[in-house]
């Protein structure tokens, strides 16, 4: 198995988990990039006020996302882009919980996705006195992007992933794990055997 996945990074609107404002996916095919895509997003209604500290961060506004799609709108392009990648993503619990939590303020089912964590991952793998995403960019050679452009982001975790995989010899992702001692886990649990 080649070294396949689709990074993403989400943007959000305030504190809450459901108010993706941003997403940029990034696909890899044999470690080399060869997609990638982001867009806004209307946050669902309920979580949809942008917070100064957010737009502060990544400078999105409420006016920017006026006629963009919402979660439902989108979440199939979402789909149709990663089609059956692992998920890659820079403290991917964080990401995971915006597609978990945007699925349960729209009513939407949530989609299955392996994943894996980027920041996870160079605690393994680095030895920095920062983690943080431009940090661990800067130590894999991805410099001078624009932290917080979700595109960008995906790009720097997909950067780091990519030389990780190479510095540890794995060939896939599944081998990554393995060899870093970190899991790849699920965005919906596995079913519960019952016994009869």
């Amino acid at each position: 198995m080649p070294l396949d996945f689709t990074a993403i990074d989400f943007e959000t609107a305030n504190g809450s988990s459901a108010s993706a404002c941003s997403v940029g996916l990034v696909k890899v095919r044999d470690g080399q990039v060869v997609d990638r895509i982001g867009w806004l997003i209307q946050p669902p209604p309920g979580h949809d006020h942008f917070v100064e500290w957010n737009t502060r961060i990544h400078g999105i506004r409420a006016d920017d996302v006026i006629g963009a799609p919402g979660w439902v709108e989108q979440l199939p392009d979402l789909v149709e882009f990663a089609g059956d990648d692992i998920l890659v993503a820079h403290n991917a619990g964080f990401d995971m919980g915006v597609i978990k939590s945007a699925c349960a303020a729209t009513g939407l089912p949530v989609p299955a996705y392996s994943y894996m964590c980027s920041l996870q991952l160079a605690r393994k793998t680095y030895h920095l006195d920062s983690y943080r995403l431009p940090m661990v960019a800067l130590a894999v050679g991805f410099e001078d992007f624009p932290h917080h452009d979700a595109v960008a982001d995906a790009e720097a975790c997909a950067a780091i992933i990519v030389h990780a995989a190479d510095r540890h010899g794995a060939i896939d992702l599944h081998e990554l794990s393995g060899i870093a001692g970190i899991r790849i886990a699920s965005t919906v649990p596995p079913a519960v055997a019952v016994a009869s």
